[in-house]
């Protein structure tokens, strides 16, 4: 949740408005027309570049590709075509500006009696979904995230396309004035505000309804926001001015900012504490004119990975692979990159040094004793594997081959993380007694149906909620206070058709006494990512919550009995992510935030958890060493 504004509500084109909204102190823009005199999704590709370049140079990040993708009613074959080329420029724009959030429509654009008729009437959301289906393929393989206004539709018929696309992670684009006026609303604010918010991405914040000489009933922006926080709303509210008065654009557009702004919850981080850790300038590596060559295979996941490693100092993106070849294309264009379908491409290159692994996790054994024995080094994303067998197998083939072997799990680079783990080691909280770790999200059928439906199974995903989200969670355990003795866990599988668990509930008892209890389920009614951690000793506590019913990240440290915000110590990484870490250890010999052996631990946690759902009955059983 962040404040942003529509650069063309100026009334200018994108040069000239920048500088403007700089200084209002804005960190996030969203891009619809005036983008070099079009709009962002016809801009030539030769363009982005310079784009790209002129957002860097008044340190914007951008917010929302606020398109205007299927904005017609039920168009014919040669608008759908017009539509179809109008998402590849959308793509292009998304992969060159690092922005995936997208707001669409949907071919749904009815006039009169029609408007609401899509919510309950089949034939009608089946002759939509015909027609935008392959747009949104398209846009799923892609990786974009769609949010769908409710302009011209009522957000009924939002949900029921939502509903029926079954992408959980695709949203609302909730325009506040347009519903404000709803018979709903006037019965029960307050819950017509929570159902908007439970399927909301992103708000647009208009003149009428917030400025008092704009005219229309005011709107208690103030309760709004405070919601959205609550709701941890992923995306940013949106200044989209609309006003007519031609001469006073920019005028009423900073009125609009701050009424955002005065709106804006007390204690909910915005544009400050992101832009503090976004617009930090990268550190320049020593090794920067000799980085390490990558090439990443897989490229779900693995298309954020590449661009992490094209935009990280000390490390160069040599070539991306994926048996999708589209996918692979698409990679390689947002990256700069060459690209094949076949990693023995990549594993003959000499300018490969390290090969980044990133397909789904029972494959990452395959992947990486292949470009070991091609004598490369080996970095997965997490987790290790799908088995502690395959685990040790890589390391031992690791070491045959005097070969690097590291696994990537993120939340070891966190500044968070790091500071709880020196307050640990440091004696902050005396002799620790026991913890609390849950995670709590929501995962539709139609995730474990993309990409041949290896998420939920045992053999490709290793598990179910456990091993594909818990396992972050997991690792940061281990992380900060190390790996128990023993575990027990219980796992069931309550609302997916899946093989595997999406509920799952675990003791870890350590040597020293410590119990920590975890458990995590991808069933939540709330989609988000609402992660809860508990530290707890003779001496101090610790308490950390995001998502969920606390939205934006809350963390606290307890001592001398009193709570405070402010850390006894605050720790940062000296690494900016994974590959920056390994290829310091190629470069410099540093050391692997995260080694094979490392993952490996973390793998044995989750496969002792298993082994007692499974074959103990839930009862006690060792980690394996």
């Amino acid at each position: 949740m962040y404040v942003s504004i529509f650069t063309d509500e100026l009334g200018l084109d994108i040069t000239e408005g920048l500088p403007i909204i700089k200084e209002w102190g804005l960190h996030y823009i969203d891009l619809r027309g005036r983008v070099f005199g079009c709009a962002a999704e016809n801009l030539p590709a030769e363009r982005l570049p310079e784009l790209r370049g002129l957002l860097d140079k008044y340190g914007f990040q951008v917010g929302c590709l606020q398109s205007s993708l299927a904005k017609v009613h039920l168009p014919d074959a040669d608008r759908q075509k017009a539509e179809e080329a109008k998402l590849e420029g959308i793509i292009r724009a998304a992969d060159a500006l690092d922005c995936r959030l997208v707001r669409a429509f949907h071919y749904w654009q009815p006039k009169g009696e029609l408007k609401g008729e899509l919510a309950v009437r089949p034939d009608a959301l089946q002759k939509v979904l015909d027609m935008f289906g392959p747009l949104a393929e398209r846009a799923r393989r892609a990786g974009l995230t769609l949010t769908f206004e409710n302009c011209g539709v009522q957000p009924d018929e939002v949900f029921a396309v939502l509903d029926a696309l079954d992408m959980p992670d695709w949203g609302l684009a909730w325009d506040v004035h347009n519903t404000w006026a709803c018979d709903e609303r006037r019965r029960d604010e307050d819950a017509f505000i929570r159902r908007m918010l439970e399927r909301a991405k992103l708000l647009h914040v208009k003149a009428r309804g917030a400025v008092a000489e704009a005219g229309a009933e005011r709107i208690p922006y103030a309760k709004v926001l405070k919601a959205c926080a609550q709701a941890a709303l992923p995306g940013p509210v949106s200044a989209e001015t609309h006003t007519r008065e031609v001469q006073r654009k920019i005028e009423v557009s900073r009125q609009v900012v701050d009424v955002i702004r005065q709106a804006w919850p007390a204690g909910t981080p915005g544009n400050a504490e992101k832009r503090n850790s976004a617009a930090a300038k990268p550190p320049t590596r020593p090794w920067h004119d000799d980085p390490v060559g990558f090439a990443v295979v897989g490229l779900g996941l693995g298309h954020v990975v590449a661009q992490r490693i094209a935009n990280t100092s000390g490390t160069r993106l040599v070539g991306v692979c994926d048996i999708d070849e589209a996918r692979a294309r698409r990679t390689a264009e947002a990256c700069g990159a060459r690209y094949a379908t076949d990693l023995r491409v990549w594993l003959a290159d000499d300018e490969v040094e390290a090969v980044f692994v990133a397909t789904p996790t029972g494959l990452h054994a395959k992947i990486a004793l292949e470009a070991l024995d091609a004598g490369k080094h080996v970095l997965t994303t997490k987790p290790m594997e799908a088995s502690i067998a395959a685990c040790d197998e890589m390391i031992a083939r690791a070491e045959q081959k005097q070969r690097l072997l590291g696994v990537d799990f993120n939340r070891r680079f966190s500044e968070h993380a790091n500071t709880l783990r020196h307050a640990v080691a440091n004696g902050h909280f005396g002799r620790l007694l026991s913890g609390t770790c849950s995670l709590k999200i929501q995962r539709k059928m139609g995730y474990f149906r993309q990409s041949g439906g290896w998420r939920g199974t045992r053999k490709l995903d290793g598990g179910g909620v456990l091993s594909n989200q818990a396992i972050h969670h997991i690792d940061e355990l281990a992380f900060t206070v190390g790996i128990p003795a023993k575990v027990r866990c219980d796992i069931w599988t309550q609302n997916h058709d899946i093989e595997a668990e999406d509920l799952g509930s675990a003791a870890w008892l350590y040597e020293n006494g410590l119990v920590i209890t975890l458990s995590a389920t991808s069933s939540y009614p709330h989609r988000t990512w609402y992660h809860h951690y508990e530290l707890e000793g003779t001496d101090g506590a610790y308490f950390q919550a995001r998502g969920g019913p606390f939205g934006n990240l809350d963390t606290r440290w307890f001592s001398d009995g009193a709570w405070t915000e402010t850390p006894p110590a605050q720790v940062a990484s000296p690494w900016r992510n994974g590959c920056d870490n390994f290829a310091a250890a190629l470069r410099t010999g540093a050391k692997l935030t995260c080694s094979g052996r490392d993952g490996r631990r973390s793998q044995a946690v989750l496969d002792a958890m298993y082994r007692s759902a499974y074959e103990a009955n839930g009862d006690w059983v060792e980690v394996a060493s």
